[in-house]
This record gives structure tokens, C-alpha cells and sequence, in this order.
């Protein structure tokens, strides 16, 4: 559960327009350690086999949710990720502090020896209900060149199996790649038979370890977004990370306004159908219009904060500052939530519901004001019928 993560569960609606995001986010992501047994090639973390000694403490981990309570229901949803969370030996006293202070608790675990049934039963014990694991392939060749870890896809998939054993809601995440792209239809398949709830497609940005690793251009994310409207109607709940124009592409799908989709999305939608019959749902693609810093906040390892977890732009420190103040106060944040936005994002009609990826604008400008290079409205703006970037509004910064 990471990035723009719009919504734990959820259904198309109206929610972008009620929700306000100015005092309170809807997830707080934190990186509990960097410490974690993998060593993946597109790695955000640059995780490394301990953590360091800057980490927060019990104590100062036990302030910030404390923090976080006092901001009253409903309450922001609490991630702890890393690295591997597991690595936490007082992951299970977080956790329980979380859900007596009535935040929803969520893990992100990696796939280790540490994930057990008496682990997750102990989280669950304390309050957890949902649980993420990443898959980034169809099958070995993919998944454990990119983990480096031999046997780590099987493993995977029997963690996501034990995960929907003991109850959990299970999440599982995917980072698109140019390597995997022609894969996605057969994980959509893994997902859905596994018994998985959320299908969560993280969009590559170039930041710690993915930054040797190349980005898929605004056409392939166009008709992956396309291809994810489709994959959500097998009864998974489908979202996205740094992509939030996959917003703009499903309100144009539930509305009847959708560009044909290229090659890409035709093969992808294509093999779906093969592998799982014809479409038997509606759509389950959540709409709460957040982004980085809009909705969403990140806290580092060592208390930096963060707009997003894929944002390398620290805002301060919650040894200092209050995260809750930090959210609310920052000119950057507000900005963001403002949208004020330079080049075609700024003057796009989608700006409130969609509004580009921060962390992409910022790995591509070194502004996290500009426009993001990976939407099609952006790189080709007649590109896709229905929607503008118009005039009349002017760029802010």
C-alpha cells in the first residue's frame, strides 16, 4: 500500500468531490526501517541488511501515532512499511498502540522467512486487517531477476495464499516496467485467482534503485491505465501509484468517453479475456482525487517527511515538527493540494482529480510544481479525445 493509494477499498462514486484533504491525510506511510533481507533492482528504499541508527524509536514511533490520533475520526490510515516491516522487533506494540488509538493499521511486508501464520496472527491479534505484498512478474524469469532472490516468485505466491488464509484483506503490488509490461494481463490473472482484494500498479519513478531503470512512455501508460479499468471488473479492486491520471482514464471509461486503446492495451485486455473469460463486474476503481501530499504523506526511516515515499524532497522531521503540522502548514503541501501547477497540468481540467504525479514532475524538472511527463495529456495534449488542457487557465507558480 503505497504512493496514490487513493482509497482502502472503495468503488467509483463521487468521492473526489467531497473529500478534503487540507488538514488530514488518508494515508500515512511509514517507513518503519530500511532494513530488509531483499535487494530489489527498482528498490525506492535503497533497503540495506539493518537498519541504522537513526531510526525512530518505540517511543518517538509511539508519539507520532499519537500524533496522528488527535486529528479525530476519520481517522488518516496507517501504513508501516520499510525496507521489511517485519525487521521492526516491536512491530506488534506499534501496531497495537495504532488500533487502540483507533487508526487502521496496514502492513507491507516483504517476502522473507520472517512472514509466518504466527506473525500475521499476532498483527491480526492487535488490530491489522490488511496486508501487502509486491508481485512484479508472471513468473519466475521476471519476478526473481528483479528480486534477486531464486524461488522468491513461489515464495510469493504462497505468502499471498497464506495472507488470504488467515483473513487478511490482501493487496497485491506491481510496479509496471518496460520488462513486464507484456506480463500484466497474467498477473491480473494471478491476482484475481489467488483471492487477492486490491490489485495496487505502481508506475515506475526513477528515484533510489529504479533509477537505472527505464520508464514506460505516455502511450504504454495510457493503455495500461485503459487495461486497468478492464482488469478491475474480475472482483479485485484495481489502483494505482504515481499514476493518478488512471483516475481520468476510468471516469472517461464509466463515462462513455474513452479514446481506442493502442496495440499494447489491446494485446493486454486480449490475453485477460483469454485467461479469465468476459468481463462478470463493474468497474471497482476507487476516485478519492489524491497525490503526493494531497491525501498522502510519507515519513522516512529517520522522521524526514515526505510528500510521497517516490518524493526525495524532505519537508522536515517529526522530531522537530508535528507530522499533523508539518501536513497542514507546508507551503509545498499546500500548493500541491492547490494545485498550482506549471505547464499543462496547470491549466488541465482533470488538475483537481488527477493532477499529475509530484514524484515524476520532480525526478524529471526537479520541480514538483511542473507537469508530469508520463500522462498522454501532457507528452501529446490531442491525444485523447474528450479531454483538454485549457487556456482559460492560467499556470500558477
Amino acid at each position: 500500500m503505497a504512493g496514490d493509494a487513493e482509497e482502502v477499498g472503495g468503488s467509483p462514486g463521487p468521492s473526489h468531490r467531497a473529500l478534503s484533504f487540507d488538514r488530514r491525510p488518508l494515508l500515512v506511510f511509514w517507513e518503519t526501517t530500511k532494513a530488509c533481507p531483499l535487494a530489489c533492482r527498482h528498490c525506492r528504499a535503497d533497503a540495506q541488511l539493518a537498519g541504522g541508527p537513526d531510526e525512530l524509536s518505540t517511543a518517538e514511533g509511539l508519539a507520532l501515532i499519537d500524533d496522528l490520533a488527535t486529528l479525530g475520526s476519520p481517522r488518516p490510515i496507517l501504513v508501516l512499511t520499510g525496507g521489511d516491516c517485519l525487521m521492526r522487533d516491536d512491530l506488534v506494540t506499534l501496531a497495537r498502540h495504532a488500533h487502540e488509538a483507533h487508526l487502521p493499521v496496514a502492513v507491507a511486508p516483504s517476502v522473507s522467512p520472517r512472514l509466518s501464520a504466527e506473525t500475521l496472527r499476532a498483527l491480526r491479534e492487535v488490530g491489522v486487517k490488511s496486508a501487502s505484498l509486491s508481485l512484479d512478474g508472471a513468473g519466475p524469469g521476471s519476478h526473481d531477476t528483479l528480486r534477486g532472490i531464486e524461488g522468491h516468485f513461489e515464495a510469493t505466491l504462497e505468502a499471498i495464499d497464506l495472507l488470504v488464509a488467515e483473513g487478511l484483506s490482501t493487496q497485491v503490488n506491481t510496479t509496471v516496467m518496460p520488462s513486464n509490461l507484456e506480463e500484466l494481463a497474467d498477473v491480473a490473472a494471478i491476482v484475481a485467482e489467488r483471492g487477492a482484494d486490491v490489485w495496487e500498479v505502481f508506475f515506475l519513478i526513477t528515484t533510489g534503485r529504479g533509477s537505472a531503470i527505464p520508464s514506460t512512455t505516455p502511450r504504454e501508460n495510457e493503455d495500461v491505465c485503459r487495461f486497468l479499468v478492464d482488469a478491475s471488473r474480475y472482483g479485485v479492486t484495481v489502483r494505482t501509484v504515481e499514476a493518478p491520471f488512471f483516475r481520468r482514464v476510468a471516469q472517461g471509461a464509466a463515462d462513455g468517453r474513452v479514446a481506442d486503446g493502442g496495440p499494447l492495451y489491446r494485446r493486454l485486455s486480449g490475453r485477460l479475456a483469454e485467461l479469465l473469460g468476459p468481463p462478470r463486474a463493474t468497474p471497482r476503481v476507487p476516485s478519492a482525487a489524491t497525490r503526493d501530499g494531497k491525501g498522502i504523506v510519507f515519513v522516512g526511516a529517520n522522521g524526514d517527511v515526505y510528500p510521497s515515499g517516490f518524493l526525495p524532497l524532505a519537508l522536515g522531521n517529526v522530531r522537530e515538527t508535528r507530522l499533523t503540522e508539518i501536513y497542514q502548514r507546508h507551503p509545498l503541501l499546500r500548493s500541491i493540494r492547490a494545485a498550482e501547477f506549471s505547464g499543462p497540468c496547470g491549466r488541465c481540467v482533470h488538475a483537481n482529480l488527477c493532477g499529475g504525479s509530484r514524484s515524476r514532475a520532480f525526478a524529471a524538472y526537479g520541480d514538483a510544481l511542473a507537469s508530469d511527463p508520463g500522462c498522454l495529456l501532457v507528452a501529446e495534449p490531442l491525444a485523447v479525445p474528450g479531454a483538454r488542457v485549457s487556456p482559460a487557465r492560467p499556470a500558477v507558480r
